[in-house]
């Protein structure tokens, strides 16, 4: 066998496959080394937006394994491997997982919305899905809301996405609106200053955000006022509770009515004819 006969036959092709393989094991630490900066980027900007640790760590390790799978096959076609088959073994795969998880893959797409554009945080208080409540968790696939009497709400992310929510404390503050009624015959300029004192000496009310005091409805048997106040979040229900109470007691000391409903019955008595 003459060796140099077989190196002058064969050596264009070992330049080519060590040539390739040089290449390959640059594009691989290349690769992987751009990679690995890229989901350091993407984590980075995550934390800025304030996701969700548990959603930024999967969303990047899923970005990771991603891109290296797609590496991956780019080198080894460059050895002349056949990745047209794996590529379709991958879509079923994926089409498999995906039909089978659709729903959890819906939630928890919605999940991902909700903590990057935040309609609502941990501590808020949301009217959602017929629930009003305090959101005490937000979870990846569940939004996990506290009721005023402790039971624990589970709501799936995607039902959340899905329909209106309603905000209470996103603003800071919140209106108070209240309504008294007061019989025709009282006074309604001074029942109008009793609710004005009233609310003045309320704890927590925000009195430089004003206090409107009107004629809401006239009634059948009453003369409705509305009372329209701001407190902070934190003294809210301790104010509407206050006011309740001490404009009632205001009013009885006053002499002020508050009408309820109810009938007069009139007796006629009929003459009996003989």
């Amino acid at each position: 066998m003459d060796i140099r006969q077989l190196w002058d036959d064969y050596e264009p092709l070992l330049l080519q496959i060590g040539l390739t393989v040089l290449a390959a094991v640059f594009l691989l630490v290349v690769g992987f080394w751009l990679i690995n900066w890229l989901a350091a980027q993407v984590s980075h900007l995550m934390q800025k937006r304030n996701m969700d640790v548990s959603v930024s760590s999967f969303l990047t390790n899923f970005l990771k394994i991603g891109l290296k799978v797609l590496l991956l096959l780019s080198i080894a076609g460059m050895f002349g491997v056949e990745t047209t088959s794996f590529i379709a073994i991958l879509s079923a795969l994926s089409l498999a997982v995906g039909l089978a998880l659709q729903g959890n893959l819906g939630h928890f797409a919605s999940g991902i919305l909700l903590l990057t554009f935040r309609p609502f945080k941990v501590g808020d208080v949301i009217a959602t899905n017929g629930f009003t409540a305090t959101v005490k968790e937000i979870q990846v696939f569940h939004t996990i809301l506290n009721a005023v009497d402790n039971r624990l709400i589970i709501i799936p992310n995607g039902k959340v996405m899905g329909s209106a929510i309603e905000n209470y404390t996103a603003q800071g503050v919140r209106r108070l609106d209240l309504t008294f009624g007061i019989g025709y015959g009282d006074d309604i300029d001074k029942a109008r200053a009793v609710i004005t004192s009233v609310v003045e000496g309320t704890p927590g009310i925000l009195l430089d955000r004003g206090i409107d005091i009107f004629v809401r409805t006239l009634n059948d048997s009453s003369v409705d006022l509305a009372c329209r106040a701001w407190a902070e979040n934190a003294n809210y229900w301790a104010a509407l509770i206050y006011l309740n109470e001490h404009v009632k007691k205001a009013f009885d000391r006053e002499g002020i009515s508050i009408p309820f409903p109810q009938r007069d019955v009139h007796i006629k008595h009929a003459e009996v004819l003989s």
